[in-house]
């Protein structure tokens, strides 16, 4: 049998929960043990998938095509392994559940409540991954924050496994918050206390209490929280701010929060956390070489989280390139043929963002044109790289009114066009085509230079494709498919010959990129920036010392 972790949250949203999760499973995976991770959402969606970017961030896609909470991004990211549509479950899945099974007449007439039948589901979805006989270690994120209403049922939940498993085999950590007043000069444990307080009036006992704090704790605090909270002092872990959250997982191990979480699940003989990896890509990511900026070209700019993975994906790659990243975010709403240059300029690369709908898509189509008659490094995912479509077939192909017939149902030329399989479909919900696909890549291609090989297999999420009726018409003008699915013939990527590096995919590869394997678009794409910006740079010295050359003569 697997063992328990749950990981809730008070005081305020937004504290880290899904890191500090991470963290923790990080540190135990190195010291050899199985871990997985799981989110437990309150809303009352059935996935992210409908909710706009702007309400919760990016939806994540797994593997498997569960549409997901972007905390499982933090989790693969952090562990090297998959999740799965098992690993994300909210109030909506729960209660379709139940009403099924109740249409169905599986409760036998009984009536349906909270407690037992919605908790008892609840609970059943959180032991199912430990069943399996694959992982040690289960961790359990509640989402949201103790004391809303739309968390009970989960917290519920929480409360019977614990009564009904051995100490040994569930524990508690909550994360808290501990503000530091500048009038007082002081930090307060007031709110953690009245955390807890709820917490334990629902029944849960924390047995760990991660407070995340802008100042260090000292022993006192430290002895004042164990004292008003009910634990043991060594169960009190500091969460201080950290430059990058990367660096969670270490500030944890200086604060023993794995040794301590061991101890309590009664796990012995583990081995010394091997973390070498983990810091030589930290010992990169602190000390580069060079910088770099690249313009994000997005309608969701205000939320960074609706860019999350692509996010992360640049600090990986900039990481192993030695390199800093920069990003500098261009809303397209705002982009005109008028300004795009000074929208644009200092920019050593440009990547154009996924996204749906209407808006900004014609600034989207400008930034493509800029970058590829003024040679500068473009990368563009999913609608990015339909954007990059319409705009060779407007501006290199002549065919003026060339779009995708998600904007516009009347274009004489739907260089995009819906997938065919998409045309019946009207429910929205996780009717997209998503998860992983296998693809083809040509080679002698940018495309096998940067992956290596001729079959990969990346993740999707889209209901709109390349109209390859204009293919020939592409590939005879210079823009290549140079990555195709094996059964269907979709275009997964399209290169432009001749130019530096210019690529567009019909997939999210931001979506598999880790610490310990950096997406190699991303990689080659960071490569090629550096290099522009460094030919900029030695251009730029050559026309000063020819200025001065002028001036002495």
């Amino acid at each position: 049998m697997a063992k328990y972790i749950f990981v809730t949250g008070g005081v305020t949203s937004s504290l880290g929960k899904g890191i500090i999760a991470a963290s923790l499973a990080k540190l135990l995976q190195s010291r050899g043990l199985k871990v997985t991770i799981q989110k437990f959402d309150p809303y009352i969606n059935v996935d992210p998938g409908t909710l706009n970017p702007y309400e919760h961030g990016e939806c994540y896609v797994t593997e498997d095509g569960a549409e997901t909470d972007l905390d499982l991004g933090h989790y693969e990211r952090f562990l090297n392994i998959y999740t799965s549509q098992a690993n994300n479950v909210t109030t909506g899945r729960i209660y379709q559940t139940v009403i099924n099974k109740e249409r169905e007449g599986a409760y036998l007439g009984k009536t349906v409540q909270v407690i037992p039948h919605i908790t008892d589901e609840i609970k059943r979805r959180m032991l199912l991954i430990g069943q399996t006989g694959e992982y040690d270690i289960v961790i359990t994120e509640i989402g949201g924050t103790i004391g809303d209403i739309e968390s009970l049922p989960f917290v519920e939940a929480v409360r019977q496994l614990q009564w009904e498993m051995e100490d040994e085999d569930c524990i508690v950590i909550h994360l808290t918050f501990i503000p530091y007043l500048k009038a007082a000069k002081e930090l307060k444990t007031k709110p953690t206390q009245h955390s807890v307080k709820m917490l334990s009036e629902n029944g849960v006992h924390p047995d760990i209490i991660v407070c995340r704090t802008e100042k260090p704790l000292t022993a006192d605090i430290r002895k004042k929280i164990a004292l008003f909270c009910n634990v043991k002092t060594e169960a009190v872990i500091e969460a201080m701010d950290a430059n990058s959250i990367y660096e969670v997982p270490l500030k944890m191990l200086h604060e023993g929060l794995d040794i301590t979480v061991l101890k309590k699940l009664h796990i012995n003989g583990y081995a010394a956390p091997q973390l070498n990896k983990w810091k030589q890509f930290l010992d990169k990511l602190k000390n580069p070489t060079a910088k770099i900026n690249i313009g994000l070209i997005g309608k969701y700019i205000e939320l960074q989280d609706a860019y999350k993975s692509i996010l992360e994906a640049f600090v990986h790659a900039g990481a192993i390139n030695e390199c800093k990243v920069q990003i500098v975010n261009v809303h397209s709403e705002f982009i005109t043929p008028e300004n795009v240059s000074e929208k644009l300029a200092g920019l050593d690369g440009l990547l154009v963002a996924p996204g749906f709908g209407m808006r900004g898509v014609e600034g989207k189509i400008i930034a493509v044109k800029y970058a590829r008659e003024n040679q500068l490094p473009f990368f563009g995912i999913c609608l990015g790289m339909q954007m990059a479509a319409i705009e060779f077939a407007r501006n290199v192909l002549n065919l003026s009114q060339a779009h995708s017939t998600e904007m516009n149902k009347d274009t004489p030329d739907p260089v995009i066009d819906l997938m065919e399989a998409q045309k019946k479909i009207t429910a929205k919900g996780g009717t997209m085509r998503l998860g992983s696909y296998p693809c083809t890549i040509l080679k002698d291609s940018l495309a096998w230079e940067i992956y290596q090989q001729e079959q990969i297999q990346e993740r999707h999420r889209h209901r709109w494709e390349f109209n390859n009726a204009y293919l020939d018409r592409f590939e005879q003008s210079g823009m290549i498919a140079s990555g195709k699915n094996p059964a269907t013939g979709l275009v997964e990527i399209i290169e432009l010959k001749g130019h530096p590096f210019f690529i567009g995919v019909q997939y999210h590869p931001e979506l598999k990129s880790t610490v310990e394997n950096p997406q190699p678009i991303f990689v080659h794409f960071v490569k090629a920036a550096r290099e522009f910006a460094e030919k900029k740079k030695n251009a730029t010295a050559a026309g000063s010392t020819v200025l001065q050359s002028e001036l002495l003569q």
